[in-house]
Order: C-alpha cells, then sequence, then structure tokens
C-alpha cells in the first residue's frame, strides 16, 4: 500500500506541473502586454529634464614635470624637487581631510625619502645642497 500512495503523490504533482504550465500565458503574450503598458505610460507622462549634478572638486592628477633639470629624472635634484611637489599636494589634502591617516602614512614616508636624499646631497655636495634648500624653501 505505501508504494502505492507515493505513486498516486507522484501522479498528482505531475497533473498541477501541467495544469500550472497551461494556465500560464506564453511568453510573447507577456511582452505584448508589458509593451502596452510601457506605451500607455509613455503616452501620459511628460518626460521630466534632471539637471546634471554640480561637480564640486576634480580631482586629476598632473603629472609632475621636471622644472628646470632637463628631463633628467633620476638625477637627485629631480627626485628632491618632485617629492616636494608631492609632499606640498598631500599637505593641502591633509589639511581639508584631517582623518585620512593612509595619505598621512604616505606623506611620512616621502618626507623620509626627501630627508635621506637632502643627508646625502648634503654629505657629497654641501654648494649644491645649500642652493636647492634655499629654491625649495626648505630653508630660510
Amino acid at each position: 500500500m505505501p508504494r502505492e500512495k507515493k505513486i498516486e503523490k507522484k501522479a498528482v504533482k505531475t497533473k498541477t506541473k501541467a495544469v500550472k504550465a497551461i494556465a500560464k500565458p506564453a511568453k510573447a503574450e507577456k511582452t505584448e502586454k508589458a509593451e502596452k503598458v510601457v506605451k500607455a505610460v509613455k503616452s501620459t507622462v511628460e518626460p521630466v529634464k534632471v539637471d546634471q549634478p554640480k561637480v564640486i572638486a576634480k580631482t586629476k592628477k598632473k603629472p609632475v614635470k621636471p622644472s628646470g633639470f632637463k628631463g633628467d629624472t633620476g638625477s637627485v635634484d629631480f627626485q628632491i624637487d618632485n617629492f616636494s611637489k608631492k609632499i606640498a599636494s598631500l599637505a593641502k589634502h591633509l589639511k581639508i581631510h584631517p582623518h585620512d591617516f593612509d595619505s598621512r602614512r604616505g606623506l611620512l614616508i616621502m618626507v623620509g625619502k626627501r630627508r635621506r636624499l637632502l643627508n646625502y646631497v648634503k654629505k657629497s655636495e654641501p654648494e649644491k645642497y645649500e642652493t636647492l634648500a634655499k629654491s625649495l624653501k626648505l630653508k630660510k
């Protein structure tokens, strides 16, 4: 007996699936109905023009160009100048965003690198160090 009940239950399930499949409208009918609804809505509703949001600040990074170093990007002078420009821009950013700790860490790393380069120039060429420090306004 229990086996016969299982077979009957399966038959009932398959019948209900067949009935559901017949009761469902075809996909073509659905799309036709949807198109009619869309047309009706478009005809009753006027299009609304939405103003574009205003851009408050554009953050485009400009490439650092060598200033007076004639494209010799590997020279110590250029590297120090480059670090100084990046440090200045990051310091400006951190004044606006004081809780940006990742940028603060990057700033400190750059300051350390610039300091090491300046120490190297100071040991190897003291006159050059003085002119660099004055031109970058690192010393008074």
